[in-house]
This record gives C-alpha cells, sequence and structure tokens, in this order.
C-alpha cells in the first residue's frame, strides 16, 4: 500500500493539492490541465525549476525512480533512441532482455531493429519491457494508450493485467481515458483543477457518480459504451 499527499506550487499559486491512496492499481483521471502528469513529474522527481513541492508517501518500500519506481510514458519515441539497436538499449544479461520479451509477447529478432522500424504497439511493449527491466515495487502509466488503436490499446492493457498479476507491482494509471482504465485498475481518484473531487473502487464510482464532473467524464468516455459489471 503507498498513500500519497503531494502539494504543488508556483509562484504561490497552488496547481495541485491531492491524497491518494495505492492499494493495487489505481487510476487517476481527469481532463487536460487537471494535474495528471504534474502527479507523475512528482513522484520522478521530474518536475520544473520554480515548483515547489511538498512530498510525503508512506510505504513499504523507498521511492527511487529508476529502482523501485519505473515509468511508462505515453510515446514510447521519447524513452528510445532512434539511432541506437532495441538491444542496446537495456543494461541487463541477454538472459534477462530475452526473459522480457518473452513476457510481453515480442520476438527476440526485434532487438536487432531501430525504434522507427516497430509498429506504436510493439514500442509500447518495448518500454514496458524496460520498466519491467528491474523488477519495480510501482509502475507509473501516463496516458500510455492514447496514440494505439483500439485494438492494440485493448491487447496492452491486457498485457500490462497480466504482468502485474505476475510481477506483483503496483501501478498508477494516469489518463483521461475512463475506459481503458476500467479494464486494467480496481480503485480510482477523479482530480480536477488539481483536487480530488471523487474517489472509490472504480466501478461503484461508474455505476453510482455523485459529482456532476465525474458524470460528465463517464459521458463523454461510454456514449456507445455499457461499462456496467
Amino acid at each position: 500500500m503507498i498513500v500519497s499527499k503531494l502539494k504543488i506550487n508556483l509562484n504561490q499559486t497552488q496547481l495541485v493539492n491531492i491524497e491518494f491512496e495505492i492499494k493495487s492499481s489505481l487510476a487517476l483521471i481527469g481532463q487536460s490541465g487537471s494535474g495528471k502528469s504534474l502527479t507523475i513529474k512528482a513522484l520522478l522527481g521530474m518536475l520544473p525549476s520554480g515548483m515547489d513541492l511538498e512530498l510525503q508517501v508512506k510505504s513499504d518500500f523507498e521511492l527511487i525512480s529508476g529502482k523501485t519506481v519505473a515509468f511508462v510514458p505515453q510515446n514510447p519515441f521519447t524513452a528510445l533512441s532512434p539511432l541506437t539497436k532495441i538491444k542496446k538499449q537495456f543494461f541487463s544479461s541477454k538472459e534477462r532482455v530475452a526473459e522480457l520479451f518473452d513476457e510481453v509477447g515480442l520476438k527476440s529478432e526485434l532487438l536487432e531493429r531501430f525504434a522507427p522500424e516497430l509498429s506504436g504497439g510493439q514500442l509500447q511493449r518495448v518500454v514496458i519491457a524496460m520498466a519491467l527491466e528491474k523488477r519495480p515495487k510501482l509502475l507509473l502509466l501516463d496516458e500510455p494508450t492514447t496514440a494505439l488503436d483500439p485494438d492494440t490499446k485493448t491487447m496492452i492493457i491486457a498485457l500490462l493485467k497480466r504482468l502485474q498479476k505476475k510481477e506483483a507491482f503496483k501501478m498508477l494509471f494516469v489518463t483521461h481515458d475512463i475506459a481503458s482504465a476500467k479494464d486494467l485498475c480496481e480503485d480510482v481518484c477523479i482530480i480536477k483543477n488539481g483536487h480530488v473531487v471523487e474517489s472509490g473502487r472504480l466501478f461503484e464510482v461508474l455505476n453510482a457518480p455523485k459529482q456532476e464532473y465525474t458524470k460528465t467524464l463517464i459521458e463523454a468516455n461510454f456514449a456507445n459504451r455499457n461499462y456496467r459489471e
């Protein structure tokens, strides 16, 4: 379990003031500008200079970016060099890399290729493999399915769910896509203007939202989709 209290200020203006608990898998959902990306950057120690950060975390392990905390970005190209073969962008042994590729469903022959030669779904799986290289305790996901087609998105969500069960890491899934979160996360925090306006078990919030903002997000995501259990 990870309990976090986070406050971010800039020029005496409060941008984020939230508290959340990651029991297993938590979706942090909100519109653009709600504070989701700032939360991810704060946990990774990557906030822009000039921002005033107050972060309190209670956990059974120390949060160390790159060791106990791993990150999957929205755009996998930001995590990969286009001029270096995929195999040279890992730091583990050949055996460990082969194991990781097998876990994410990629053929080992792709290790000899460059990032621009792979599809979006393949690249995202490479980045997930990299994130799991050091067996993290917490996986941070920043809109990892946004740029994917529906079939690939479904595949990535199923992959993450299977890997979490196997590797026993906790997940913070930052997104505006409730449809993807529904298939991956147990709990949810709805964030608006840097504050949590609603939280709880994800299916309970979906089926009985208390805030108009939450209802608007749900309607925007499920206009043509049944989200009930």
